[in-house]
């Protein structure tokens, strides 16, 4: 089993994926925050290409990049709920894996955070060991 190989909570939505992380971001925009439920998500970078996603029940939901006005297309299981991948318009090659669908996880550790202006106030950052940002990562 790949590091990369992961599903929804109910089994009917699975992913695997050939390539390697190129980045895992911890993410506190208020889109993460809403399609989670909770403070941020933690997302993994992977080339687009190299992920399959299958399964019944995968739906997807699309919302609009403050930054960019550019579609984020969030793919969930429509059965479970479980936010499985963010595919954005602005970077076709990358698809971002929803960290906690994967099935290992025991190398997981975010490099940076993003959205920070948009994080809860009880979040503590982590300045030692990853880079924040305010908004989205510059380009």
């Amino acid at each position: 089993m790949s590091q990369l190989d992961g599903g929804c909570l109910c089994g009917s939505v699975t992913y695997s994926c050939d390539g390697e992380a190129m980045a895992t971001l911890l993410c506190h925009c208020s889109d993460c925050q809403k399609q989670t439920g909770t403070a941020f998500s933690i997302v993994v970078g992977v080339d687009r290409d190299a992920l399959q996603v299958s399964g019944d029940t995968l739906a997807t939901y699309t919302t609009v990049g403050e930054d960019t006005n550019e579609a984020v297309h969030r793919q969930f299981c429509s059965a479970c709920g479980s936010p499985i991948v963010s595919l954005p318009d602005l970077t076709p090659d990358l698809a971002f894996i929803k960290a906690g669908t994967l099935e290992d996880t025991s190398w997981l550790e975010p490099d940076m955070e993003i959205w920070c202006r948009s994080a809860q106030s009880w979040v503590p950052f982590d300045e030692e060991n990853r880079g924040q940002f305010p908004r989205s990562v510059p380009t």
